[in-house]
């Protein structure tokens, strides 16, 4: 299935890596920090994930992979790796607030998604009473696999961990330190156990559209994906290479392996 990149004609410029601390999200001069789940094994994915999001820009952004090789060295990630856990990053995610230094607002999201807005749209939806923003899915997958041949857990919330907006100087937020992101259970934190519900924001699905799950409707632009999460799994994986929106992946890679191909001759 092919969409439009919700951009056509008028694309943003490529936009760069830029420095900065990200105190406040209402500091244009400053990037707003964008930490992206990474394992070894989707390396592909966070390439792509990153061109897409930089690509779209207007404002600066700052793309920092969560590593857990780089984590354990830095003495910030101890815990051993469940059956369960699918990447290397289900639970270093919750490291972001700590990561952007308890201050002002950052993003994480999975290596495993494709941008096709700006992601200033996202960044403006911020409302600082919350401690956190994300999209609120009711998932339920009913594939007993994902990926490549990673078990698909069921719980609560599902889904809501893998793209957040974090208050990081939000007092609620200053739990997650990594002594609690090592030894707090799955369920405390992919629940977000820490903060109360009406703490927790709600975004349009829109922004974590769930190949397999969320669907477009006809003559209604408000469904149309501004960022399609290949959750089951995605096209960089022999098993999913046909799946929904495959083709919007497929040629993303395509633009980052161009420009890559660009730079490497400069």
């Amino acid at each position: 299935m092919s969409l439009s990149n919700g951009n056509g004609k008028n694309e943003a410029p490529l936009a760069r890596n830029y420095g900065g601390d990200a105190e406040t999200v209402n500091n244009e001069n400053k990037a707003f920090k964008i930490f992206v789940g990474y394992d070894p094994s989707e390396d592909l994915a966070f390439e792509v994930c990153r061109h897409s999001i930089l690509k779209r820009s207007s404002i600066p952004v700052e793309i920092i992979p969560i590593k857990q090789s780089d984590l354990r060295k830095r003495g910030l990630y101890w815990r051993e790796r469940g059956q369960f856990e699918s990447t290397e990053f289900s639970f270093s995610r919750f490291l972001t607030p700590c990561l952007a230094n308890y201050q002002g607002w950052a993003m994480f999201v999975d290596c495993d998604f494709l941008y096709l807005a700006d992601i200033k749209e996202l960044r403006d939806l911020i409302e600082d009473k919350y401690a956190i923003m994300c999209v609120q899915h009711d998932y339920a997958p009913k594939e007993t696999t994902k990926m490549d041949g990673a078990v698909q857990t069921v719980y609560p919330r599902k889904n809501w961990s893998s793209m957040v907006l974090y208050n990081c100087g939000h007092p609620k937020n200053r739990v997650l330190t990594p002594d609690t992101v090592n030894t707090q259970t799955g369920a405390f934190l992919h629940r977000f156990q820490w903060l109360e519900d009406d703490e927790i924001g709600s975004i349009p699905f829109v922004w974590n559209f769930l190949e397999g799950h969320n669907k477009t409707v006809e003559n209604d632009p408000l469904t149309l994906p501004k960022a399609i999460h290949y959750t089951r799994g995605g096209p960089w994986f022999e098993a999913w290479k046909n799946c929904e929106f495959a083709d919007l992946w497929v040629n993303e890679k395509e633009d980052y392996q161009k420009q890559l191909k660009k730079e490497s001759a400069n």
